[in-house]
């Protein structure tokens, strides 16, 4: 299948150096690192993939992805992302091809909405966000084991890693009074956009007794996600994903989080605890040791590698061909 992505961000979309207490123009770049192991994946599997980044890339991109700067002929389906690429979608529809949009969020959350009505042809990151908005199709993100470090020797902290621009709704508030009243040591890593946002969460956390690191990537971000005892994640809207839970489980991390959003969805008594109370939390750290770091692995493997997600995807885009095919058809 000739395949073609487009995404706004510069290649790779997640780079391999550190940003620290500096404010980044992508805090989190999630769904980039997530389109790019699509197209890994895709390459992989022998599909013919085309990437379109009017950005460009800052090193090479994958084996077998060929980086193009429009539209290429002979395409037969076009990926992107919810809420951006409308003139590449306007032209493919005109053309007659296919496409698939991914949607990493929940739109009707306040400060994230999306202006594009929700299509036929989205596909949702997990199960929890699809059927809260009304639909059916969804992807499980997947991310690649090689960029994590997998350990059973864990040290004496917690870890909470989010974009500071969604501290609050990542729970951040939540992570901090636990932290305080637990008495356990909690590392805060993750940026924002601008720099007073990083200056009142370094307040905040220097008030609370917790560590803030700011931005962490490649080698460093996964030895901190290897050493925790676990990651806390008590996120506080209707989370799509959390690619952190995914994560924190390849590393061999345990996974504390709330009940909201997907976090039920991917986190399973076996590798983590979904908590609904404060006293839910506090029972988790005190049984966090009885969760197997070679289980999360082995679920994560199963559940959250690029190749999995790449062969999902390949399904829906069969799916969408198929439906775009007998449109043409009726049309005709």
């Amino acid at each position: 299948m000739r395949i073609l992505l487009s995404s706004n961000h510069r290649y790779p979309g997640s780079p391999q150096k550190s940003n620290g207490l500096e404010p980044k123009l992508w805090p989190s770049g999630s769904g980039f690192l997530i389109h790019d192991l699509i197209a890994k994946g895709l390459a992989e599997l022998g599909q013919e993939v085309f990437y379109r980044l009017p950005e460009g890339a800052a090193e090479a991109l994958p084996p077998g992805v060929q980086l193009v700067g429009d539209l290429v002929e002979g395409a037969e389906l076009v990926h992107t992302m919810s809420g951006r690429d409308h003139a590449l979608l306007e032209t493919a529809r005109a053309r007659g091809i296919a496409s698939v949009v991914t949607s990493h969020l929940d739109p009707t959350v306040p400060g994230r909405v999306v202006a594009d009505p929700i299509r036929d042809n989205w596909v949702f990151v997990s199960r929890t966000l699809a059927h809260s908005l009304g639909r059916r199709r969804y992807v499980l993100n997947g991310i690649d084991p090689q960029e994590y470090q997998f350990s059973t020797a864990k040290k004496d902290y917690f870890l909470f890693i989010a974009s500071m621009d969604w501290a609050e709704h990542k729970g951040l508030g939540v992570a901090l009074d636990l932290a305080r009243k637990a008495g356990f040591r909690l590392i805060v890593a993750g940026t924002a956009k601008a720099q007073s946002t990083i200056a009142e969460v370094a307040r905040r956390c220097s008030a609370a007794g917790a560590e803030y690191i700011g931005d962490v990537r490649g080698a460093e971000k996964a030895a901190l996600f290897a050493g925790a005892r676990g990651l806390l994640f008590p996120t506080q809207v209707n989370e799509a994903f959390g690619l952190a839970i995914a994560e924190a489980l390849m590393s061999g991390t345990p996974v504390i989080c709330s009940s909201n959003g997907a976090c039920a969805e991917l986190v399973t008594p076996e590798i983590g605890f979904v908590c609904h109370t404060e006293r839910d939390y506090r029972e988790a750290f005190e049984r966090i040791e009885t969760i197997a770091p070679a289980r999360c692995r082995e679920v994560a493997m199963a559940k959250f590698h690029y190749l999995r997600m790449a062969r999902d995807y390949l399904r829906e885009y069969e799916a969408e061909l198929v439906g775009a095919s007998a449109q043409a058809t009726e049309i005709a």
